[in-house]
């Protein structure tokens, strides 16, 4: 059974998981940012795709980051099964499609709204603090139940 934990060891804990989740969210959120930019680095005057292309890669490389920082550093999961560990990546991946459209709708409504790649970075970064955050109690709800933080 577990020990009752003193309230400002509790605080702390806490307060260091919003910590590292806030610091990982950052990491995933420059990993996605910088692919971006790469991608349209890299296709720019070549094709009429490299907004979009840019905005998936990044969100590839955003989503494998983050779902690997967060299954084993903030919510330490050990899957008990295949069927649990499907479960697991099934609703991560449904969170993460509700809270992408969340990302998108602020990235691309910020860049055809003003036009202007300051806007479309600044729609991302919002709409990426407001999808982690989204997400982070969806994940603790419902896809890593037996997390740490209870």
């Amino acid at each position: 059974m577990r020990q009752p934990v003193p309230h400002f060891a509790a605080t702390w804990r806490a307060g260091t998981f919003l910590a590292m989740y806030v610091a990982f969210a950052l990491i995933a959120t420059a990993l996605n940012l910088a692919i971006q930019q790469l991608v349209i680095m890299a296709l720019s005057g070549s094709t009429s795709y490299a907004l979009p292309l840019s905005v998936l890669s990044g969100t590839a490389v955003g989503f494998t980051s983050k779902y690997l920082l967060d299954k084993h550093l903030i919510f330490f999961d050990t899957s008990d099964s295949r069927l649990e560990e499907t479960r697991k990546m099934a609703l991560y991946g449904g969170f993460a499609l509700f809270t992408t459209a969340i990302f998108w709708g602020a990235e691309l409504g910020a860049f055809y709204l003003l036009g202007t790649a300051q806007a479309k970075f600044a729609g991302a970064v919002l709409g990426l603090t407001v999808g982690y955050t989204t997400k982070f109690f969806l994940d603790r709800r419902y896809t890593f139940r037996r997390s740490a933080m209870e």
